[in-house]
């Protein structure tokens, strides 16, 4: 029957393509392996015309030195600020000046305010390094998390699963050290950051960022 839903009491893991998370590296379960960097950013639009140029120059170079397929990804994000706002509320109850209560209840009016007009969104820079058993093919733009799902046949039960683990490690830090050259901060994540990602990734719509405040 058309538009029939084949096994609808299927678990939803079987649509994530990740086999595992293991010492900072991705297994999907068709085969491959991939780091996830985070990256720094940088206020572009504040810097000077010959800073710019120099950026982009730096940028260009370094995609020039990359022999193999990278991809760059903004993951954006609700801010929620209600953690922060209850240790305003918190700190107002313990403040002992009538003054200075007076001021922070006008403060958090302020953000509640700010917040209900004015959505905070939070991006974070990401580039994902990939290795395939034989790798030579880019992979194609369709987005981030397709870009887990290419089928290929290298897993980490394969003899040469070390090597593919260096070769990989050789590829991100050719990526770090590129990325510095253009005065960016770059970081692969450990296990618990990328199960984290992962998991806003897939549930875009149940998470929001905490921010508990400075």
């Amino acid at each position: 029957m058309p538009g029939t839903i084949k096994n609808p009491t299927a678990p939803s893991q079987q649509f994530v393509e990740v086999k595992k998370i293991e010492d900072g590296i991705v297994y999907l379960k068709k085969g491959g392996i991939r780091k996830v960097v985070i990256v720094s950013g940088v206020n572009f639009d504040l810097k000077s015309e010959a800073e710019q140029n120099l950026i982009l120059n730096s940028f260009q170079d370094f995609l020039n030195t990359v022999d193999f397929s990278v991809q760059f990804f903004v993951h954006s994000r609700k801010v929620n600020v209600d953690t922060y706002l209850e240790r305003m509320k918190t700190r107002r109850e313990e403040e002992t000046n009538e003054l200075l209560k007076i001021q922070i209840d006008e403060y958090i009016n302020f953000i509640k305010t700010f917040i209900e007009q004015n959505k905070i969104i939070s991006k974070t820079f990401f580039v994902v390094v990939p290795y395939e058993a034989g790798d030579a093919v880019d992979q194609a733009k369709k987005g981030v998390l397709s870009f887990f799902g290419k089928k290929q046949t290298q897993t980490e039960d394969t003899p040469d699963a070390q090597a593919a683990i260096e070769q990989l490690n050789h590829r991100v830090d050719q990526v770090i050290s590129g990325l510095q050259q253009i005065g960016l901060r770059a970081v692969p994540l450990e296990d618990e950051e990328l199960t984290e990602l992962f998991y806003n990734l897939y549930n875009p719509q149940l998470v929001d960022k905490k921010n508990t405040g400075v």
